[in-house]
């Protein structure tokens, strides 16, 4: 791996940083408390070719690469974790799309994604009764005579509620994962219900709904890839998808320990700057220890996918170690700032909030645990 970035690398994140700085970062207090979705910033992403950054500029991506994309991350999830969420979700479904569908799919679906038409694409895999063991799904897919019926119910499904594009997996054939396909469905499909936006601890204002399908009609060319490859596809969305989370606890992490620095140094206690006291100087030796070497674990795994190698297990080695040491980042920051960071009046308490999702969504910690143990005893 390369350690000092090149020229696009480079030019992307100093892109999304002041982007970030300009424009995510003074809305993301108010969205934390209201729940709004950030539908004008998103509109912005777009602009700033963020919604495909690994994306063929044929389809109107960026092309920038799998580095340059985990870089954009983690600066716009260090202005606000529901925007990062938002944008991460619609770089996966685009790259989906891209690895696995038709040139039609291509050609009809990745313009409207990477230039805002629809907004924000879902990944409709989890189901009330299907998290981490994703070939447990019962969402079924039955062949008519002008394509497929989708019957079942969804969970958890970030941007539902906007996006004008679901990535959903349902039965096609038998039991286990082999009996899983994909398709793509559109915005406004009969039969598709959008459920209530559910009332998050933290990652406010990033859209989280269930999703009910009742006699879904969608044409044969809805199938995305081969039928029963649903699963595979799957998981390798979600290899690259824990690059993106990876990169999005690092960058909630950074926010995290840059305002502790902030306070510790402009908080007097017996009579001098916390930040001279020796407890004080470990808790931040140790969160900018950890946070360099998630950036390096993260880095590593991108570089890997963006080269074609095996990345399986480095992603989840990277996912698994950031979002662990971004919590517990975050959680010194709180404690850093004593009684004033279980307030709102400081950030901390709102980056401890969205943190957490880091080490459950796009597979919990326990999974990618599984993951990496399977890799060392093979």
């Amino acid at each position: 791996m390369d350690l000092e970035l090149n020229e696009t690398q480079q030019l992307i994140a100093d892109s999304a940083r002041d982007f970030a700085a300009r424009v995510v970062a003074p809305r993301a207090a108010e969205l934390d408390k209201t729940g709004a979705f950030p539908t004008e910033t998103v509109r912005g992403l777009a602009e700033q070719g963020l919604l495909g950054v690994n994306l063929a500029s044929r389809w109107g991506g960026a092309e920038a690469g799998v580095v340059s994309y985990a870089l954009a991350m983690t600066e716009i999830a260090k202005a606000c974790a529901s925007t990062a969420v938002t944008m991460a979700v619609t770089n996966m479904v685009g790259e989906v799309v891209q690895a696995f569908g038709s040139e039609a799919q291509r050609e009809e679906h990745l313009p409207k994604l990477t230039g805002g038409e629809y907004l924000t694409g879902a990944f409709a895999l989890s189901e009330p009764g299907a998290g981490s063991d994703a070939a447990a799904l019962t969402t079924v897919a039955k062949k008519a005579d002008d394509g497929w019926v989708i019957d079942g119910q969804k969970q958890w499904i970030t941007n539902g509620g906007y996006a004008g594009l679901f990535v959903v997996w349902a039965r096609t054939g038998g039991p286990g994962a082999k009996g899983i396909s994909t398709f793509l469905v559109k915005k406004g499909t009969p039969g598709l219900t959008i459920g209530r936006p559910e009332n998050k601890h933290g990652l406010r204002g990033s859209n989280t709904v269930p999703l009910t399908f009742d006699e879904c009609r969608v044409p044969q060319s809805a199938l995305l890839g081969e039928e029963g490859m649903g699963f595979r596809v799957a998981m390798m969305a979600l290899d690259g998808g824990r690059i993106g989370i990876s990169a999005q606890a690092i960058g909630i992490g950074t926010a995290a320990l840059e305002a502790a620095v902030a306070y510790a140094k402009d908080r007097q206690a017996f009579g001098r700057p916390i930040a001279d006291f020796q407890a004080i100087q470990w808790m931040l030796a140790d969160s900018r220890t950890e946070l360099e070497a998630a950036r390096l674990l993260c880095l590593r795994a991108a570089t890997l996918k963006e080269r074609g190698a095996a990345f399986t297990r480095e992603a989840s080695i990277s996912k698994l170690f950031s979002s662990e040491a971004a919590n517990r980042v975050c959680n010194r920051a709180v404690q850093i700032h004593g009684g004033y960071g279980y307030t709102r009046e400081f950030p901390v308490e709102r980056y401890l909030r969205d943190v957490r999702i880091t080490t459950i969504y796009e597979g919990t910690s326990e999974i990618q645990r599984m993951v990496i143990a399977r890799s060392v005893l093979s």
